[in-house]
């Protein structure tokens, strides 16, 4: 059974989707693997490896969800303002192509948790790659041209989200930022509760304990402004060596501002 929290944010994305005005392309694909067996399974895996095994934070279906809303709103963004993504750009696709990519990418990134923390993003890449090769056929028929399209910038998403990787794409950028924005507190509630004592990935999720609210929403100078707000310092640590370093080593950095609040005083801005 999914949590209320997973049935909500379904509900969201499906509306982000929707409200978009497509051909309903991406709106198909999201609801067929938001309801696919497969997929639920390994998130709830990755989960039990993250949380209970590695006393790590969240990176089951809350997580992958939230990325991949993160995702859609970032897109939207970058439409509004006039960006067009990679494959828009190249002509070689049009701009729900790309956001089919962000989102299958979104919401596939983490499924190689449930072998180990350790190259999950590779172990993601090959156990998306046969889940797309199935799903992908289903909403683009029998042009392969466009499977094989989404589903290589899907993986390249993917493979690139921790950030540690060369990425080429704005399509991937966006993967990457998305998950470094999911870090609000309740991300690392489970995880403590069960912890007995300091071990690796702590100041991951005692660092997220500090941080009340991300926002994602247009930007002044830039088509996407990121806003988090904590209530104490280690919460710096979510923001300057986790998704800082994100946008600077990745593809989208040149569309976004980046603002931290500490405590309700005057917003710091990095980029």
């Amino acid at each position: 059974m999914k949590s209320g929290k997973e049935l909500a944010l379904d509900s969201v994305i499906i509306k982000k989707a929707q409200s978009l005005e497509l051909s309903g392309k991406t709106e198909r694909l999201a609801e067929m693997l938001l309801t696919d067996p497969e997929v639920r399974a390994l998130q709830e895996y990755a989960n039990v490896v993250s949380i209970v095994r590695l006393k790590y934070n969240d990176h089951g279906p809350v997580h992958m969800r939230t990325v991949a809303l993160n995702s859609l709103i970032m897109m939207d963004l970058l439409r509004k303002a006039g960006v067009k993504p990679n494959l828009e750009n190249e002509d070689a696709g049009d701009f729900e192509d790309s956001l089919s990519a962000v989102f299958c990418g979104s919401l596939l990134h983490d499924i190689g948790m449930s072998v180990g923390r350790q190259d999950h993003e590779l172990h993601s890449s090959y156990m998306a790659h046969s889940i797309l090769s199935r799903i992908l056929p289903e909403v683009y028929g029998d042009d392969m041209h466009k499977v094989v399209m989404i589903r290589s910038m899907a993986i390249e998403s993917i493979t690139g989200h921790m950030g540690t990787r060369g990425i080429h794409s704005l399509e991937a950028g966006i993967v990457q930022v998305a998950d470094g924005c999911d870090m609000k507190k309740g991300r690392a509630r489970i995880s403590l509760a069960i912890s007995e004592g300091p071990r690796m990935g702590d100041i991951h999720q005692y660092s997220a304990q500090a941080i009340n609210e991300v926002t994602i929403k247009a930007g002044n100078d830039k088509p996407i402004s990121i806003t988090v707000e904590m209530s104490s310092e280690v919460g710096l640590f979510q923001v300057e060596e986790v998704l800082y370093n994100k946008i600077a080593r990745g593809t989208a950095k040149s569309h976004i501002e980046l603002y931290a609040i500490l405590d309700g005083r005057e917003p710091k801005r990095y980029l």
